[in-house]
């Protein structure tokens, strides 16, 4: 039985009524030489893309916002702009600090034991893992508060929020997550590999366990910033429709606010979705580890908890697209083709006819 389970949390529960002696999962050989030989040439395209992807579409936000950041004199505007940036340049950290790791184990096939005896590698990857995956989510709840407060508190916003505060709250956010990273280095917690046997995460052990605290922590943590984040896009969509409808006309002014109006739901439904589809099937999984019921499948559980780590780091990726690449290339054209359409559509319903191809 010890040959064929392959927890993706090490010395859970669920492993001990398989497992002789302690229940604690050792370094599995038999499973991690057949896991390697079978789908390792095949599994190692997969970082490595999501690596080379992350990478271009991080540093062609950088690029952007750094242009855009020295041509505005709107301290609202570079406040937006400085915390894009800082996003972007988070998720490109993560992804240096923790995928070239990976890509090695899997190319070298290394077992991480024989890679890291001291655990020391395993520690560093469990803090890059936490630090860079909790950043993302606390930047996205700012970034929300400061649109609704930009949106339902104008006058407020105008005179408190600072481009220097902004900096002090993000150098913030930053010290804190990273002390939360830190604490099972300080014995609150536990970063052990996981299967594969090619990375570290939160591990998490019995309920009675002090660490625990920490995994339950993180999820309930995740959960919390995902609700703020929906919770105050709503509030700016719904504000946003109402300035929107104060301001109908025909005029240029009118049209331009009905323009942007547009734009930025449309960015704010797709950061909801973003971040919906990467981080629910993560934080899910922990609170489902937290359940007494053993797993009838711990090869599935395992491969689907790998999976929805694979989908949390998609959002490093796709996170320069949603808040800027793809406003700045497509949305404008979306909008184009939109405003065709309806004066199509109005224009059929006078003449009932419209133009032909």
């Amino acid at each position: 039985a010890s040959e064929e389970v392959c927890r993706p949390f090490p010395a859970q529960k669920l492993c001990k009524q398989d497992l002789p002696g302690d229940g604690y999962i050792e370094p599995n050989k038999t499973l991690r030489e057949n896991n390697v030989s079978k789908s390792g040439k095949f599994s190692v395209g997969l970082p490595i893309t999501m690596m080379i992807t992350g990478m271009v579409g991080n540093s062609l936000a950088l690029m952007l916002v750094y242009r855009s950041y020295r041509k505005k004199e709107n301290n609202r505007k570079k406040s937006f702009l400085f915390c894009i940036g800082s996003l972007a340049l988070t998720d490109l950290f993560g992804q240096l600090l923790t995928s070239p790791i990976v890509i090695y184990a899997y190319l070298a096939d290394k077992k991480w034991e024989t890679m890291d005896p001291s655990k020391i590698l395993c520690a560093f990857f469990g803090v890059c893992m936490t630090t860079f995956g909790l950043c993302p989510l606390f930047l996205a709840s700012a970034m929300a508060i400061e649109r609704s407060l930009a949106i339902t508190s104008p006058h407020w916003y105008s005179i408190h929020m600072k481009t220097s505060l902004t900096k002090q709250i993000l150098v913030v956010i930053l010290c804190l997550v990273l002390i939360f990273a830190l604490l099972p280095i300080a014995g609150v917690g536990q970063y052990t590999h996981q299967w594969p046997g090619t990375w570290c995460f939160i591990s998490i052990g019995d309920r009675e366990d002090p660490g625990m605290f920490f995994a339950i922590t993180f999820a309930v943590l995740g959960i919390f910033l995902l609700l703020v984040t929906f919770s105050c896009n709503v509030v700016t969509i719904r504000g946003l429709i109402i300035r929107c409808k104060t301001k109908s006309g025909t005029s240029h002014s009118a049209k331009q606010w009905e323009r942007l109006t547009t734009e930025t739901v449309i960015q704010l439904l797709g950061i909801m979705c973003v971040l919906l589809i990467c981080w629910a099937p993560l934080l899910v999984s922990f609170c489902e580890s937290f359940s007494p019921s053993p797993s009838p499948d711990i090869q599935l559980e395992c491969k689907l908890f790998l999976f929805t780590i694979h989908l949390a780091s998609l959002n490093q990726i796709l996170d320069p697209w949603v808040y800027l690449l793809l406003r700045e290339i497509l949305l404008r054209k979306f909008c184009q083709v939109a405003s065709a359409v309806s004066k199509c559509l109005r224009k059929t319903k006078k003449n009932n006819t419209c133009f032909t191809v």
